[in-house]
């Protein structure tokens, strides 16, 4: 979309001599007034975007955005000058909402301290009254997996990080440490951004809920016996070693008149987003990445959430390293996202959480919007499976009270990980926004995140990971392949297919292994075999003609004043209102939609804003009954009159057709030697029957 302010990117690096602000004008988005000091306070600002034109303009900022977004802000942290005036460059304006970040984790260390001694044991499964270090995180997988053996194991992922550490998690589920059975595997995850530390804990939390209850509480003793768990707290160890040790050493100390920040150690990673790759294709030295020079640690490395391989490189991942938002060199080059890969690859992951902070938000694929254009030349579309994903999210964001919401409808994003997982394995995929306002927030909160509070007391984060939990073990969500083997055989399930990125494509491969009980008898509970990127997806064209429609003819508005049309609607069960907006001459008005609310005020519901000759146009999906405001705004024109017309429509669902069926691989084997193969076609919901009538007759 054409932008209005500067569409061209603002290079930080040029900007960095031009750091002329102060605090003051940093407070009030206004013109820098004179030179700041050295010591800029890493701040939480919340700024305007009012406009998809905004958004998309913020994001070609290359600052570091949160997932903390409405429909008219995004909020994003500052590390520097450099990157306000960056801002300021760009005629976006904004509000500081926590000034000085590092003043205020001191101030969260000091009432964690506070809660940690006043309170023994905190209603949490584990009792943890504290944040976890990564050492406290593998030694509590150690202790679930010691202390119930025959329901919890320690397994590492394949790959070292790039600092060279294990990357553990832990499997859960009744005879973990048997052969696998064919039952269903949820995974949840935590820690891909560094600086979001609720999404490692809320992740362990759950870890010693199963474990501690099975076989006590009914509901999670039957879920452990029909699936298995797999549960990785933390998937960037790099990232976050370095966040959580240096959030720890902030410490507040009365001086100065009121207290200052006491930093007993480095404070630049506290905010660290990333991985520890500081250039393509390198590891890092030792310590390197820990002291490498970037405000907050933030502007290094890889984003892991923008790394995967689903649509890698499309919009809202950046190709430049130096941006937040960082895709990395290719698709999968990072360890941390390959692990990943490989563990959702060889396992029949049906449900998939992936925990983050903030914004009380269940998150589902796709990450860019429905009439997004894509490789293939068509529109993303919804989802194959949409109205599914769409009620699950609604059933778990009943128990935490979160949004239930498409990434795209933040911004866009691709290469993440529920995109690549269910575009991929067609196992579904969420990730979760947990909390309200910040990375990490005082402990107490994530105590009240994971249990609920107020009238989500007694649900929370918990009661949602239990509703997804039994998501993954109905099969009507999933599909079987089921029938007689010989006892003992091994059966191995493969698939090879291209995975689009957004200018090419990469190699990948399902590759899933069982072993058949002593009965002979199996059912595999597996994802479909046809991958929802190739199935049917649909999008929304209008009918040919209007339920009604009405023009509006208006003369000369003044320069930066506007005029308002009132505009009805009737009747429930329309599908959209359009309102467009043309005028003769090269010039610029902008359009804004408002309903009228009972009380009289008016309510954005729409906008346009295009460059210059750019005419406007619109959109509000299935509008309520009652009246509505169309406004016409001079942002630069000289034109004597404009012609405004709003029409209600019915829509017709079009579909991108289904491209292919893909089928399985099936084999028996027997000490490694294959001894029959059948290709199986399996949809969502369905249970096939797979002859291994041949296996049985050469065992």
């Amino acid at each position: 979309m054409p932008m209005k302010s500067r569409s061209v990117r603002v290079a930080l690096t040029a900007l960095a001599a031009a750091s002329l602000l102060t605090v003051a004008a940093i407070d009030t988005g206004q013109a820098p007034a004179r030179a700041a000091t050295a010591d800029f306070p890493v701040q939480l600002v919340t700024v305007d975007t009012s406009t998809r034109a905004d958004k998309e303009l913020l994001q070609s900022l290359g600052l570091d955005m949160t997932e903390h977004a409405g429909h008219d802000y995004i909020e994003v942290v500052l590390h520097s000058p450099a990157e306000a005036a960056a801002l300021h460059a760009a005629g976006l304006t904004w509000d500081v909402r926590i000034p000085n970040l590092a003043l205020h984790t001191a101030k969260v260390n000091e009432i964690n301290e506070r809660y940690a001694a006043r309170t023994e044991r905190s209603p949490l499964p584990s009792g943890r009254t504290g944040y976890r270090t990564l050492a406290d995180y593998n030694a509590d997988m150690h202790k679930l997996a010691t202390m119930r053996p025959g329901i919890a194991r320690e397994i590492t992922l394949p790959h070292r990080t790039l600092e060279g550490k294990l990357v553990h998690g832990l499997a859960i589920g009744r005879d973990v440490r048997e052969p696998r059975d064919g039952r269903p595997v949820f995974l949840i995850m935590g820690l891909h951004h560094a600086r979001e530390w609720p999404s490692g804990e809320l992740t362990m939390e759950f870890a010693y809920d199963l474990v501690t209850n099975y076989g006590k509480r009914d509901r999670i003793t039957n879920l452990l016996n029909r699936s298995r768990v797999i549960v990785v707290p933390v998937t960037n160890p790099d990232g976050f070693q370095k966040s959580v040790n240096d959030g720890m050493l902030l410490d507040l100390r009365e001086v100065d008149d009121g207290g200052t920040v006491s930093l007993l150690g480095s404070p630049g990673n506290v905010y660290k987003r990333k991985n520890c790759r500081l250039l393509d294709g390198q590891r890092p030295v030792a310590n390197e990445c820990a002291l490498a020079a970037s405000p907050g640690g933030f502007g290094l490395g890889v984003d892991t959430n923008r790394n995967y391989g689903g649509l890698w490189g499309g919009p809202g991942a950046a190709s430049e390293p130096a941006d937040p938002t960082y895709r990395g060199a290719a698709p999968f080059s990072e360890p941390e996202t390959q692990n990943i890969r490989e563990l959702v690859s060889h396992r029949q992951v049906t449900t998939l959480i992936t925990n983050h902070t903030y914004s009380n938000l269940v998150l589902r694929p796709n990450g860019v919007k429905p009439d997004t254009i894509g490789p293939d030349g068509e529109p993303i579309g919804q989802p194959h499976d949409e109205a599914a994903m769409k009620a699950l999210g609604a059933r778990m964001a009943a128990q935490n009270g979160y949004q239930n919401l498409h990434s795209w409808e933040l911004y866009d994003t691709t290469g993440t990980t529920e995109d690549w997982s269910y575009n991929a394995t067609g196992g579904y995929g969420y990730t979760f926004e947990i909390g309200e306002s910040e990375f990490h927030p005082p402990y107490p909160e994530v105590v009240d995140e994971y249990l609920g509070a107020g009238k989500y007391a007694g649900r929370g984060n918990r009661e949602a990971y239990l509703v997804a939990l039994e998501n993954a073990v109905n099969q009507e969500q999933h599909s079987v392949i089921a029938g007689k083997a010989p006892a003992g055989a091994t059966l191995r399930l493969t698939k090879s297919f291209a995975t689009s990125t957004w200018n090419s494509s990469i190699s990948d491969t399902i590759e899933t292994t069982m072993r058949v009980g002593d009965s002979g008898g199996f059912r595999w509970h597996v994802n479909p075999s046809t991958r929802p990127m190739v199935m049917d997806r649909q999008y929304e064209v209008l009918a040919d003609e209007p339920i009604r429609s009405k023009t509006y003819n208006g003369t000369f508005i003044a320069p930066t004043q506007h005029t308002d049309h009132t505009f009805t609607v009737k009747r429930s069960g329309v599908d959209l209102l359009d309102v467009t907006l043309d005028w003769p001459t090269p010039d610029d008005l902008d359009l804004k939609v408002f309903y009228r609310e009972q009380d009289g005020s008016l309510t954005e519901v729409a906008s346009s804003e295009q460059f210059v000759n750019e005419k406007e146009r619109a959109l509000v999906e299935a509008p309520k009954p009652g009246g509505y405001v169309f406004r016409v705004i001079n942002y630069a024109s000289a034109s004597p009159s404009y012609t405004l017309t709003g029409s209600l429509y019915d829509t017709e669902p079009k579909t991108v057709p289904r491209q292919l069926i893909e089928n399985y691989t099936l084999t028996c084997e027997k000490n490694g030697k294959i001894l029959q193969q059948i290709p199986v076609v399996v949809d969502r919901g369905q249970v096939v029957k797979a002859d291994l009538s041949r296996c049985r007759a050469r065992w």
